[in-house]
């Protein structure tokens, strides 16, 4: 069974974000790059369902600039077998899901996952736009996956907002992770110098003979406007005044 799996590279969420000096970016000197967490449940799974199965591979996918060698190094580390770095330039969902397609039938992958989402554009589009290029069964949001008959089908509990929906369906699919399926692991010493020595292909996008061209242009972009400092109340009664009188919620 071989199992595709994506590592997107995003800024550490516990890093102060700038806006750019002409508003149509963040300021990039001195963040923190990680391993889109929602994807990092994803390499964790993967490797479950390796452990599961004895005798899986699984593979990093990363789309973007050579930067994100860091994060594919690091899912080698927790435990992935090899990895793989598409060249492009500022992809947007559109153009990513047109690359992993291409990828995908090139490594005759049997299972797709990905994080639900990432956590810079929030655009929560690769894993469906996907699923639908390849005309693949797909279930998303998924908080418990089960591979069933020796990797020929799989369960996954989805959440949804009428509570949890449960799906069965064939392999090859296409899944994306939530925050509830499980949690990562750490990437212990001797992964890590393992990780050193595992293979790691480059492809250029150009060379997949796709269309390039984004779908999406960002126009501006601006922080939000800061919260109003609150203050402090005397006593019961002059906190059940404000919120009738100031908030209006009584």
């Amino acid at each position: 069974m071989k199992i595709l799996v994506t590592a997107k590279r995003v800024p550490d969420p516990e890093t102060k974000i700038k806006v750019n000096a002409d508003g149509t970016g963040i300021e990039e000197a001195g963040i923190k790059w990680v391993v889109n967490p929602f994807d990092e449940i994803a390499i964790e799974q993967a490797l479950r369902i390796k452990e599961a199965q004895g005798e899986a591979e699984v593979v990093i996918v990363s789309v973007g600039s050579s930067d994100s060698q860091e994060q594919l190094r690091t899912g080698l580390a927790m435990g992935a077998d090899r990895a793989i770095l598409v060249s492009a330039d500022n992809p947007d969902p559109t153009v990513v899901s047109r690359i992993l397609e291409k990828i995908v039938e090139k490594e005759s992958a049997d299972l797709v996952i990905l994080g639900k989402q990432a956590i810079d554009d929030d655009s929560n589009e690769v894993g469906q736009m996907l699923a639908q290029r390849l005309g693949w069964p797909q279930a998303t949001f998924i908080s418990e996956l089960e591979i069933a008959d020796g990797g020929g089908s799989a369960t996954c509990v989805r959440e949804i907002d009428g509570g949890l929906e449960t799906l069965s369906f064939p392999l090859p699919a296409v899944i994306t992770a939530d925050l509830r399926l499980n949690e990562p692991r750490y990437a212990s010493l001797p992964g890590i110098m393992k990780a050193r020595k595992k293979p790691m292909e480059e492809i250029d996008a150009a060379s997949l003979g796709i269309e390039l061209g984004r779908s999406v242009t960002i126009v501006s972009v601006e922080p939000p406007p800061e919260r109003a400092a609150g203050r402090v109340v005397k006593n019961v009664d002059e906190l059940i005044a404000a919120l009738q009188g100031e908030a209006k919620v009584l």
